[in-house]
């Protein structure tokens, strides 16, 4: 099914920083953003037991379930499954992304795209979540960046079971979507070009940004509209670079990204408009892009992020973009409000 038609509205909630990225979150002001962004209307969250070992779900878990379950949409992700047993956090290895969630619980976590483990994982999800379903579950992180050169090992072995356990729960009416959650293209080029199994859509993070498109453009976003694979951006300020943070894919934002975004805020200055409403719009313009999600820790930022939405942003903001080669020629653009 197309997700479009699931999904409340076009800004949903990325958890990932309530699983302690980068830095321990004290609870209250976890619980105080997940309520921020109820109480001004958002109304679909996306979570991982990646996130801090399974933190970000029952944090998220504890504020939603005071909240109707009818009224919101829900997805998480398999291909980890969560133990007893304990780890420590900073010492994982996480491919590119070493050392996100080093404040996270300390439960070990073991990469398993099994049909078994897949099951696994989604009945412990349900009670992490302290909910009765699942609506969206995402196929996580079976890509280069935590993988190298091994990730088409991992791609086949979710391909064989995770894939198809997500295909069989969608067809029985046990959860209503299922697609990947990656930060990079070619596993959803990949899945695209599968006879079976054909999913719902894809969690894209970090890959359709104003920093880095182009890749998306060429081939992915035209293929996914044209198999009517709904795509929800993740990520959509390139890890907080874009925010005004200082993160890029997860990580220091290293010279050149750093200057880059200078010449946009630069710009942004002269038309006299928000990066952080530039960023947030740019993802949305694509006619494949169905939702943006991005995360917060600080219960300001979802008001923030809301204004964002419909912040005013005149045709020449983006004509002087591309004439400085900071947008791709062929890349849609908001309408001029």
């Amino acid at each position: 099914m197309s997700i479009k038609s699931l999904l409340p509205g076009s800004l949903g909630f990325g958890t990932a920083p309530l699983g302690n990225m980068f830095r321990a979150i004290p609870e209250e002001e976890a619980a105080a953003t997940v309520e921020a962004a109820w109480t001004q209307g958002v109304r679909y969250f996306d979570t991982a037991p990646f996130y801090g070992a399974g933190l970000s779900e029952i944090r998220l878990g504890d504020v939603l379930a005071g909240h109707p379950r009818d009224e919101f949409v829900l997805s998480t992700k398999v291909g980890r499954v969560i133990l007893d047993e304990a780890e420590d956090p900073s010492a994982r290895d996480l491919g590119e992304k070493g050392g996100l969630f080093a404040h996270g619980r300390p439960n070990k976590m073991v990469n398993d795209y099994s049909a078994d483990a897949t099951l696994r994982s989604v009945e412990d999800s349900l009670k992490r979540l302290r909910t009765d379903r699942l609506d969206i579950v995402w196929v996580h992180d079976v890509a280069q960046d935590f993988y190298g050169d091994e990730w088409l090992a991992a791609y086949e072995s979710a391909r064989t079971g995770a894939f198809r356990v997500l295909q069989r729960l969608r067809d029985e009416g046990v959860i209503k979507a299922w697609g990947l959650g990656v930060n990079r293209v070619e596993p959803l080029e990949l899945t695209l070009d599968l006879d079976e199994p054909k999913p719902d859509a894809f969690l894209l993070a970090g890959r359709y940004t104003l920093l880095d498109h182009e890749r998306a453009l060429q081939r992915l976003l035209p293929a996914a509209a044209a198999q009517d694979v709904d795509i929800v951006v993740g990520g959509p300020y390139s890890s907080g670079i874009l925010a005004g943070g200082t993160h890029f894919e997860y990580q220091k934002a290293p010279a050149h990204i750093v200057e880059k975004v200078e010449r946009i805020k630069a710009l942004a200055e002269r038309h006299g408009v928000g990066v952080k409403a530039a960023a947030l719009q740019f993802a949305l313009a694509h006619p494949a892009a169905v939702a943006a999600i991005p995360g917060a820790t600080r219960p300001e930022r979802i008001a923030e992020d809301i204004a964002a939405l419909t912040d005013r942003i005149p045709a020449a903001f983006w004509a002087d973009l591309r004439a400085e080669r900071l947008l791709a020629e062929d890349a849609p653009v908001p309408a001029a409000s």
